[in-house]
């Protein structure tokens, strides 16, 4: 991919992500359990303080130094990961998901759950149901930046786990590089953070499971780079620990970026 259409695609993908940070629903493939309520075909605009709560991509990383002009800039990222501390490979208690909170805790005090947050942030088109308008997402539309795929969202039994709500950075694989040792808060406030959640494509999120940049990466071609940026913020942000095959992929990724 050329340098241009490279930074083309990170603006599309900005863009796409609306105000969006990316994130994960964590590897489960759980949809909701309950049958949607009736659309309310009015509440089509999205809730007005997802925005302000979410943040946009491009501003983050871009007051992080990390893009500029829409384009990765991968020596800044560079450094970023070689500050990032090294596994100590010390043995962790089994990964428990409850020591993270509830999924999808209100955290941002909006009155919605951050999975319908993300689903506002990140889909187009959203209406939402008439028992909860204006909170719970009853339809919408995903550009899918993981895959570049056009998904149509429908809430339900059998069709909400077409589109899934990714950890960035998996909170399996966070338990086993520092948050095993974290308060019960901190490790709710990476669950839940909004730099952190994107959502994708249900079965390939279900695919990368708890991975790390080694053994998976987007394959969407082209969002490679602004993955790698965003995994290296999350771990800069929350002090995890990096081990060196990680490492080494993030590196390897950005010297095709920028």
């Amino acid at each position: 991919m050329t340098r241009r259409s490279r930074r083309l695609f990170i603006i599309a993908a900005m863009f796409l992500s609306a105000c969006g940070v990316i994130g994960g629903w964590y590897g489960t493939g759980l949809g909701f359990t309950q049958e949607p309520a009736d659309v309310a075909t009015a509440a089509t605009a999205e809730p007005a303080d997802v925005a302000t709560a979410s943040g946009a991509v491009g501003d983050v990383l871009a007051r992080a130094g990390l893009v500029r002009g829409g384009v990765v800039d991968a020596a800044a990222v560079r450094s970023l990961v070689d500050k990032l501390p090294a596994d100590t490979h010390a043995r962790t208690p089994a990964y428990d998901r409850a020591a993270y909170g509830p999924s999808w805790a209100d955290t941002d005090h909006n009155g919605c759950d951050q999975r319908n947050d993300v689903l506002a942030r990140d889909l187009t088109a959203v209406t939402y149901t008439k028992a909860d308008p204006g909170c719970t997402v009853a339809t919408g539309y995903l550009a899918d930046v993981y895959t570049g795929r056009s998904i149509d969202f429908t809430r339900g039994k059998t069709t909400s786990a077409s589109v899934q709500i990714d950890h960035l950075v998996p909170l399996g694989w966070a338990w086993q590089h520092g948050a095993a040792a974290w308060t019960g808060d901190r490790r709710e406030q990476l669950a839940t953070d909004f730099n952190n959640l994107q959502a994708v494509d249900g079965p390939t999120n279900e695919a990368k499971s708890d991975q790390g940049p080694a053994t998976w990466l987007p394959p969407a071609t082209g969002y490679d780079c602004l993955y790698v940026t965003r995994f290296a913020y999350v771990l800069s942000t929350y002090e995890l620990t990096i081990d060196d095959a990680d490492r080494a992929a993030i590196n390897h990724t950005l010297s095709s970026c920028g």
